[in-house]
């Protein structure tokens, strides 16, 4: 499974439960029943990883401008 299935994973619980009950029936699990709930987990698994990278974007841009200003004050006081 995922590597975001672990307990302490809350998002996009929903979906993975419905695909391992979908997985239960081992019918509807080789004869593609199960395509719906697994697309729809793979796109929320998406939108939790872009938005987790947008956050990680944002944080990094706001420590490169402290770490210039840091730099910039540091030079100015020679």
């Amino acid at each position: 499974m995922h590597t975001q299935a672990s307990d302490k994973q809350i998002a996009c619980k929903e979906f993975f439960q419905a695909l391992q009950a979908c997985h239960q029936s081992s019918w509807r699990k080789w004869t593609g029943g199960c395509n719906e709930p697994k697309h729809k987990l793979n796109m929320c698994l998406r939108k939790e990883r872009t938005d987790r990278a947008a956050k990680n974007r944002d944080e990094a841009k706001h420590n490169r401008e402290k770490t210039k200003q840091a730099w910039k004050e540091l030079h100015q006081d020679d």
